[in-house]
């Protein structure tokens, strides 16, 4: 069994729904191996208008060449924290698929007829590269890059070099206003 942190934000995580919580996210190493750490985020939010998105639970996997995160939003704490569960197994399942199946398909595509690939290549949806961009990036600091990012217009994210990491970073904006910074480094 995995180690589970569960933090509580703007509520209380009590004995009992820490130990449901627990209980169910500690199992999730027996469907991807190599899971090092789970973490349960619980949040209540009172202000929110819709009462469907005051509870939300966002369920982050890490191991030694994954990070996997779910987030679901609900009406009750529980019923968000199941949601998330059912996401994350989802995402595993389709890590799994693009990681792990790799070695052995390569032996039975080669087995199997050219027909027979190509209707199985188009069974499954492709995804569609819809349009391509070039960006140049011009080296800036954190404050530089909010400030590039509210006068683009870019409310989601903006990248950038970051000229005080070395690095190229993310820039994007979280949910309660804030802002996220994502540093990145080869592997």
């Amino acid at each position: 069994m995995i180690p589970v942190q569960i933090f509580g934000r703007e509520m209380q995580v009590d004995p009992a729904l820490e130990d449901y919580v627990t209980k169910k996210a500690s199992k999730l190493d027996r469907y991807i191996d190599g899971v090092e750490e789970a973490r349960v985020d619980l949040t209540f939010r009172k202000a929110k208008r819709a009462a469907e998105d005051r509870f939300k639970a966002q369920i982050t996997l890490k191991g030694k060449k994954f990070t996997l995160r779910s987030e679901e939003r609900t009406d009750q704490v529980h019923s968000a924290f199941d949601a998330a569960l059912d996401k994350m197994q989802r995402q595993i399942e389709r890590y799994k698929g693009k990681h792990y199946r790799g070695k052995a398909d390569a032996a039975v595509k080669n087995d199997m007829a050219m027909e027979e690939v190509i209707a199985a290549y188009q069974a499954e949806p492709v995804p569609l590269i819809a349009r391509r961009k070039r960006f140049f990036l011009h080296p800036m600091d954190e404050g530089e890059a909010i400030e590039q990012m509210k006068l683009l217009g870019h409310e989601d994210f903006f990248v950038f070099y970051n000229m005080d990491a070395g690095c190229v970073s993310v820039m994007y904006q979280r949910g309660d206003g804030t802002f996220g910074l994502i540093d990145t480094e080869m592997a």
